[in-house]
């Protein structure tokens, strides 16, 4: 029995002396560094909603998207994203940071997409995005900001997103776009700010790519004629921020607050803009028609010299160097770019970039390029096979005179009803040519001798140009009535017979 005794002792202590299969030293190491409450898949780390007030202090270094959005957090620590080295998403939406300061991105290189909106933000400064190289597409919108240093995108040179909507911004220079990178910015919203100031030089001296991509809507902008005929143009050719929010573009008008109309609609704000329109503030695209299969070679025609060239495909492709997405396009070293075999796919518009120091724009080159199918050539002109075929309407038409049954003219003769004297009168021919003055013999008819034919004018008896016939004056009128005839009977015949009277 003392043998069982220590059994059971060993039994109850053993658990925890091994300890328990929670406590630590038993779990994996990646299930050890996953935050309390947050939520770790493969490459994904979710602490979204849980209240947080500050960053976590250990993150799994395999975490590639973290999203800390919908959380508390006021600040961020200055080289917190050390560890995070294969980050490239950072969601920091819906939380309450007021700023960012010098650092909290040093260790950013690696990111792609940091999403700020939804915070409190109200000021960039200078130095609050460095180490952020390689980002891509910034999210800004729906904070406070009213204040942008000059250069506080400076540093990103990759970056081609940047959403500033619905914040406090009073003014924003266009001429060098705060230090942005034009040859790779495809979107920048300024929508729901407070610009009274958009200079349409400046709008008009932007890439053709960034212009498809500028929302302007829901500012007071100035009612100018310069700035309403460039919003114009650029509605008229399809630019999608203009056309998708068209509704939405507004402008003061006569410096007060609440003197605002829209831009595309009627107003007798821009009656005086529409009567004296001004020249262009842009200069109108190359027209080019290529054919499908032929090769097509663009110059970027721009009077300033240029330390590098790039070109803007129809599909909003950036090409920088030789080739392309299909290999079908080449930039060339001279800066021009060559189309080998012409598709379908290459109509649009192509933008030549012409860039000096540091990647800011110069100047922009637009070509539009219509692609048309080559047209079939027509066939050679056959003569000897239209000869034949001459030769056989011929035969054809000779025969048809020749064996067709002829027309009975009789039957419309008879048609017209033709008054038919008594007797034998009725056997006269009205296919006759000729006129004898000497009916066919009757027994109870005698007719002279001397009769002669006359012919009347038609103009002058009004028979509606129809000749008609008389006796002349040395008729014998003692001879009884042989012949009578209506003048204004119709006749079958084509001469001879109408319009006789015979006494």
């Amino acid at each position: 029995m003392a043998w069982l005794a220590l059994l059971g002792v060993l039994v109850c202590t053993l658990p925890s002396a091994l300890g328990t299969p929670d406590s630590e030293g038993l779990l994996p190491p990646a299930a050890h560094g996953c935050p309390h409450k947050c939520v770790c898949a493969a490459d994904l780390l979710s602490c979204a909603g849980l209240g947080l007030q500050d960053v976590p202090v250990a993150l799994p270094a395999a975490a590639a998207d973290l999203d800390l959005s919908h959380n508390a957090l006021q600040r961020l620590r200055p080289g917190w994203l050390t560890p995070l080295a294969r980050l490239r998403a950072l969601r920091l939406s819906h939380n309450e940071l007021v700023a960012l300061g010098r650092g909290v991105f040093a260790n950013g290189s690696s990111l792609r997409l940091l999403d700020l909106s939804s915070n409190s933000l109200r000021a960039l400064g200078r130095h609050d995005l460095d180490g952020l190289g390689a980002l891509e597409s910034l999210l800004l919108f729906n904070n406070f900001l009213a204040h942008l240093d000059e250069h506080a995108f400076h540093g990103l040179s990759a970056l081609s997103h940047l959403y500033l909507g619905y914040n406090q911004l009073t003014a924003f220079s266009f001429h060098h776009l705060h230090g942005l990178p034009a040859a790779h910015l495809r979107t920048l919203d300024l929508s729901s700010n407070q610009l009274g100031r958009a200079p349409a030089p400046e709008l008009a001296a932007l890439p053709a790519f960034l212009k498809n991509g500028l929302y302007l809507h829901n500012n007071p902008l100035p009612c100018g004629c310069h700035l309403y005929r460039l919003l114009q143009r650029w509605r008229q050719r399809g630019l999608s921020a203009v056309c998708d929010f068209a509704q939405e573009y507004t402008c003061q008008a006569f410096k007060v607050p609440a003197a605002r109309v829209r831009f595309f609609e009627y107003s007798g704000v821009f009656a005086h803009c529409l009567a004296a329109p001004g020249p262009g503030l842009e200069r109108p695209e190359e027209q080019l028609h290529a054919q499908v299969g032929r090769s097509l070679r663009l110059y970027c025609n721009t009077s300033a010299p240029a330390a590098r060239t790039a070109w803007v495909s129809p599909q909003h492709e950036l090409l920088m160097a030789p080739g392309s997405r299909d290999g079908s396009i080449a930039v060339l070293a001279d800066g021009s770019l060559a189309i080998g075999r012409v598709q379908k796919h290459h109509a649009g518009i192509f933008v030549c970039l012409a860039m000096g120091p540091h990647l800011r724009h110069n100047q922009t080159w637009e070509y539009n390029v219509s692609v048309h199918f080559p047209q079939p050539e027509p066939e050679a002109f056959n003569t000897g096979f239209t000869t034949l075929l001459g030769c056989a309407v011929g035969l054809a038409l000779v025969l048809l005179y020749l064996f067709a049954p002829p027309c009975r003219c009789r039957r419309a003769y008879r048609s017209h009803h033709w008054p038919r004297a008594p007797g034998s009168l009725q056997e006269l021919s009205a296919q006759s040519s000729m006129l004898s003055s000497t009916p066919p013999e009757a027994p109870s008819r005698k007719a002279s001798v001397h009769k002669h034919v006359v012919f009347l004018e038609p103009g002058r008896r009004g028979l509606n140009g129809r000749v008609q016939l008389a006796v002349a004056e040395d008729f014998d009128l003692s001879t009884p009535v042989g012949l009578q005839l209506k003048a204004a009977s119709e006749s079958a015949s084509s001469t001879g017979t109408e319009g006789l009277m015979v006494t």
